[in-house]
């Protein structure tokens, strides 16, 4: 964070939660808190790998953060 109460990191995480509890958490009846673990993480995963945002001109986050990195050079 940028400073203790930071309302710009609190915004990032309030929409990723607001997504987490509409597109899975409020559609499932889970019986147990390992269940419902279980599907959050897979939630992440597809939301991660598979979902394309608008905002990152329709790729998935991974694809969006791949292109950060720099190249990786190999031994000669």
């Amino acid at each position: 964070m940028d400073g203790r109460g930071a309302w710009r990191d609190n915004v990032f995480v309030e929409r990723l939660w607001k997504s987490v509890k509409y597109e899975r958490v409020y559609l499932y009846a889970y019986d147990s808190v390992t269940e419902a673990r279980i599907s959050i993480m897979q939630y992440f995963d597809w939301y991660n790998r598979s979902r394309p945002h608008s905002r990152l001109a329709k790729r998935t986050p991974d694809e969006a953060y791949a292109e950060m990195l720099p190249p990786i050079k190999r031994a000669a």
